[in-house]
């Protein structure tokens, strides 16, 4: 594990990861998110897509929601996203338009991942607001998570 990371960041990944397990348990794919500011975790999210019928219902939207509601600004200064998968284009989106500080991710997503994987929304130069990005948080909790839901999965469907 990377240095980099606080005992606090340890925290907040090991939460988004128990999120995941609850998305995963509720037949959703995997994925767990936590938003926290000034060293408090405001809100938390797992993907609830099939529930809600909401194909935009992914962790960190959720996450986002709840905190902008709670703080009464969609505005989400000096605030850090825990995920336990790199964000998608869509949620990287939000995660711009909030003006999140920082994003932590597990795992990196290497076939839609838009924070550094296939595309790179959170730092392109093309916009006024970028992202620090860091990722490897538990990486391979997060990984086996997913991995063993997509087996799952593709056995089912046979």
């Amino acid at each position: 594990m990377n240095s980099v990371f606080s005992a606090f960041d340890e925290q907040c990944m090991d939460y988004a990861l128990g999120l995941a397990e609850k998305a995963q348990l509720a037949g959703e794919v995997p994925v767990g998110a936590v938003l926290a500011l000034n060293g408090e975790i405001l809100s938390e999210g797992f993907n609830q897509s099939i529930q809600q019928a909401d194909p935009t219902a992914h962790a960190e939207i959720i996450t986002l929601r709840l905190a902008a509601k709670k703080i009464g600004n969609y505005r989400l200064l000096h605030s850090v996203l825990y995920t336990s998968l790199e964000p998608c284009c869509m949620c990287a989106g939000a995660i711009i338009h909030a003006r999140v500080q920082r994003v932590v991710c597990a795992t990196r997503d290497p076939r839609a991942g838009a924070g550094g994987s296939v595309f790179n929304l959170l730092n392109s130069d093309q916009l006024n607001h970028h992202i620090e990005m860091e990722s490897g948080l538990f990486a391979e909790k997060s990984h086996r998570l997913l991995q063993n839901f997509f087996q799952i999965r593709r056995r089912r469907a046979r």
